[in-house]
């Protein structure tokens, strides 16, 4: 919280020792930076003060002390300085873009974003619950929302330095405050591997929400945390003489246990606080399992060890693979000190694999994708200090780890995980079937959506539903783009197995023939289709299609694969599956005869997938129809000799003229909107005839379409057809 009072002299040697720590060790180009930064967060700054006292300019500083001490990059030291002057101050964003760079103002923004979100969240009473799921997705959410995980690290500063000036605020903001950090930034911070942030952030959460037992934990502590970090220490020096002389390379760290953790594990184990043996923890790692042993008959015979406190989870691994040996020993000054012993790469899978230490501490379940993430960003900061080039380090932070997955809102705030790609159609089955199947509309961020519409990220989505609806079966189609999800299209399958089977019978004749009609395409056998796809009957063949156990998409591959075509009966046709580029020798197969000239007839501008055949012409080699061509037709009968059998060859990935008919009750934008619809599926649009009866109010329009292939262009038609006010939209037939 930001207060405006009169201007008063700020502490310029703290400033300036300030300053010195940011700047110490860093390059005379990053220096100048901070230093600007610096100067310029204490004068937008400047007569504000904090609920605290202290001078506003004085948080950034230590945010960005923080960080300095993870040894983070420059640039995440200066957007750290700056990260509130945009939001509370007269400095735009566009200001520091031109002082600072596009990356620090992306930081910046970034920070700016997630602390909307935050502030979004913290205003829903029902986080207080304790809802760990919804918990989990947030965090998830927040690291999404990150085009560069810097952004999350500085927010998770900020979050520190707030919960270390908590005091100043009113005791039911303290509580509300250190419960959002207990469920959201302190787990964050553990998936990171930031554990000098993670348990700070614990232990002052924990002093605000049970300060009762707080106090009682510190004081059965009686002692300092310095106190225990010597003893530690002095312990370690010990362990490593004796262990070295048995000459064995070891790697050992220790720190206490935090004060909530113990308090964490008395409850959970329901153990008094002298029945904690790992308020002192020391971890031990060695490169053979042999020395894993060794060591531990070396700590054995230096201190007595407490009996019901070894474990071997390398003899006997856990569930999850989590493999280490854990003992505890009465130390010196009878002190009790838990240690941990196992080898480098045990300790590689516990932190990275899938015996990761927070997912056993937090008991989450299983999530493999999201887990390789968060290894692969903990692994990040470990290795900032190994990279020497702070632009290469900064290139592997920008990233899209989160790419594949969206987090968007409730109405009430809650937080729904889907796949990229998914709809408010998706969205309304994963909230509840019956929502799915009565959902006619969508809102997002308060703004009509198609139900088609691709959401994002941070999209708060309100799904509109009638009393008494029903799914319809243009949803299981998949070029009309309804559902993403295989979960949400089994929902919709489901529903149709259950209705009658005549109304099944009757949807599915219903939507091969508007298919076809679409398509252009006349005179089909269709006992022969049902027999490809191993069916006695053409009900049943219609039956599936209503079911959406067959889709037209797969209708279209059978008549390119299963019938011949015969001049003599249109009815029967087939339409090769191979692509061809245009004009080019070779892209056309000619049977009987050697390579002629080819080009396509205008008449009826044929595309891979439709069933050809070829005319020869006097001087202009052959001319290339579809079957079902009207002028084929009357050539069988006039000159049947000079029809030749062709087919597709191979693919060139080339376009093909089409003619298209949409015909709509005329509106304003209508050819913008269809325009726009083809430039989004990168169609390319050749000519447009556009007639309009001014009486009915019906536009009638022809358009050529560049098309690659038969799917292309029935997943377009398919897309216009759904355009408001388009009733009848279908390919040219001559």
């Amino acid at each position: 919280m930001v207060e405006i009072i009169d201007k008063k002299p700020v502490d310029t040697l703290t400033f300036e020792a300030c300053l010195e720590r940011l700047s110490d060790n860093r390059q005379g180009g990053e220096k100048a930076v901070i230093k600007k930064a610096c100067e310029r967060a204490f004068k937008a700054h400047t007569g504000q003060r904090r609920q605290s006292g202290e001078p506003f300019y004085l948080h950034a500083v230590a945010v960005a002390e923080i960080l300095n001490n993870l040894h983070m990059d420059h640039e995440t030291i200066t957007a750290a300085l700056l990260h509130d002057v945009v939001e509370d101050t007269e400095i735009s964003l566009d200001d520091i873009r031109h002082e600072f760079g596009d990356n620090i103002a992306r930081l910046v923004d970034g920070v700016t974003k997630m602390g909307q979100i935050q502030s979004y969240q913290a205003g829903d009473k029902r986080l207080a619950k304790k809802d760990a799921a919804r918990a989990e997705s947030l965090r998830k959410m927040l690291l999404a929302m990150a085009e560069d995980i810097r952004v999350v690290l500085i927010k998770l500063a900020d979050r520190l330095h707030n919960m270390r000036t908590l005091a100043s605020l009113t005791p039911d903001k303290q509580s509300r405050i250190a419960q959002e950090t207990m469920e959201i930034f302190a787990p964050l911070a553990n998936r990171l591997g930031i554990w000098q942030l993670k348990w700070e952030l614990e232990d002052l959460s924990f002093r605000y929400m049970e300060p009762v037992a707080y106090k009682t934990i510190v004081a059965m502590l009686s002692e300092r945390r310095s106190d225990r970090e010597q003893y530690i220490s002095k312990f370690i020096d010990r362990l490593n003489a004796e262990i070295s002389q048995r000459g064995i390379a070891a790697q050992i760290t220790g720190r206490p246990k935090h004060i909530y953790g113990i308090w964490k594990k008395m409850r959970q184990k329901g153990r008094d606080f002298d029945q904690i043996y790992d308020v002192r923890a020391v971890r031990i790692h060695v490169d053979k399992v042999e020395d894993c042993y060794t060591v531990l008959g070396v700590i054995h015979s230096l201190w007595k060890y407490i009996p019901g406190e070894f474990d071997d989870y390398i003899a006997t691994p856990k569930e999850n693979n989590y493999r280490s040996i854990h003992t505890a020993v009465l130390g010196p000054e009878g002190k009790v000190v838990e240690i941990q012993i196992r080898t480098h790469d045990m300790h590689r899978q516990a932190e990275y694999g899938v015996a990761a230490h927070w997912r056993y501490k937090e008991g989450m379940g299983q999530d493999s994708s999201y887990d390789e993430k968060v290894a692969w960003l903990r692994q990040l900061l470990e290795w900032k200090d190994e990279i020497a080039e702070a632009g290469d380090f900064i290139d592997q932070f920008k990233s899209e780890l989160f790419s594949d997955r969206v987090y968007v809102l409730t109405p009430k705030g809650n937080i729904i995980d889907l796949p990229k790609g998914s709809t408010p159609l998706d969205f309304a089955y994963h909230v509840h079937t019956e929502v799915g199947h009565r959902c006619r509309g969508a809102k997002v961020n308060g703004s009509m959506v198609p139900l088609t519409y691709n959401l994002k990220t941070g999209d708060q989505v309100d799904v509109l539903t009638i009393k008494k609806g029903v799914p319809s079966r243009d949803w299981m189609n998949p070029q009309l783009g309804y559902l993403c999800t295989s979960k949400a299209r089994a929902k919709v399958k489901q529903w149709f197995r259950h209705q009658d089977y005549e109304a099944t019978v009757s949807d599915g004749r219903s939507i091969l023939e508007k298919e076809l009609k679409r398509m252009g395409i006349t005179g089909v056998a269709y006992e022969r289709i049902a027999k490809n796809f191993h069916l006695d009957r053409v009900e049943d063949l219609y039956a599936a299609i209503g079911r959406g156990d067959i889709k037209t998409s797969r209708i279209l591959s059978e008549f390119k694969d299963h019938i011949a075509p015969k001049l003599d009966n249109k009815a029967d046709f087939s339409i090769s599956s191979h692509t061809v580029a245009r004009d080019v020798p070779g892209a056309i197969k000619i049977h009987g005869v050697g390579n002629l000239l080819t080009h396509m007839g205008r008449c009826c501008k044929p595309v891979p997938g439709d069933a050809i055949v070829g005319y020869i012409t006097l001087g202009r080699g052959v001319t290339v129809h579809r079957s079902d061509c009207p002028n084929v037709l009357r050539h069988s009968t006039e000159s049947p000799d000079r029809l030749v059998e062709v087919g597709w060859g191979a693919s060139g990935g080339s376009a093909y003229p089409v003619d298209i008919i949409i015909v709509a009750y005329d509106r304003s934008g209508l050819l913008n909107d269809i325009t726009t619809l083809l430039r989004n599926e990168s169609i390319n649009v050749l000519a447009a005839n556009t007639n309009t009866d001014k009486v009915r109010h019906i536009a009638r329009m022809q358009l050529t379409l560049e098309i690659n292939d038969i799917d292309t262009l029935s997943r377009v038609l398919g897309k216009i057809q759904h355009i408001p006010n388009v009733t009848e939209v279908s390919r040219k037939v001559t």
